[in-house]
């Protein structure tokens, strides 16, 4: 193969990796949002695991970035869209389960474009990834589906629970005894 194949397959695989950190950054920046406004209405636990899922969400774009300068591109900057403001807690579970969602779906795409272009390093970052984003995918939709059933008496049962995370802070999937 020739170094202009070689450097054709390369870029291939830093577009999907940039466009995989473009949708970590929006998640953190919606889901950081979320956490303020949970904090706001007293959902301190909820609030407190939504922030965790953001800094695994920031580990997810600083990988992404590390591997896209190991393959001599320039990690994006850019949220792949902007922030949902203002959702009420009934809300926010189910749409994030379905951001979730998406994200899997892309990077298995994602997974694809790197094994056909012969980055096996990368497919494997992807692997990871889409590994983690299933348990947030996991929590999600289970809290949805708890505010959906139990309405009121579920979230009366959360109100005035504590946000705190820590000092040194790990990520959701780290506290689940998980992640790399």
């Amino acid at each position: 193969m020739d170094k202009a194949s070689r450097e054709a397959k390369k870029a291939k695989v830093v577009e999907v990796l940039n466009k995989a950190r473009a949708m970590e950054l929006q998640a953190i920046t919606q889901y950081m949002n979320q956490h303020y406004n949970l904090d706001d209405m007293d959902y301190g636990d909820m609030a407190a695991k939504v922030k965790l899922i953001a800094i695994d969400e920031m580990r997810h774009a600083e990988m992404f970035a590390e591997r896209i300068k190991e393959l001599g591109g320039e990690p994006t900057v850019e949220p792949a869209g902007g922030v949902e403001k203002g959702q009420k807690v009934e809300t926010i579970f189910p749409f994030d389960a379905e951001e979730e969602d998406k994200a899997i779906t892309a990077y298995n795409q994602f997974l694809l474009v790197c094994r056909e272009n012969g980055d096996s390093v990368s497919m494997k970052l992807f692997e990871v990834v889409i590994d983690e984003e299933q348990i947030h995918y996991n929590y999600f939709d289970n809290v949805g589906d708890h505010i959906e059933k139990l309405g009121q008496v579920y979230l009366a049962q959360v109100a005035g629970t504590p946000s705190a995370t820590g000092l040194n802070t790990q990520g959701f999937v780290a506290r689940q005894g998980g992640g790399a």
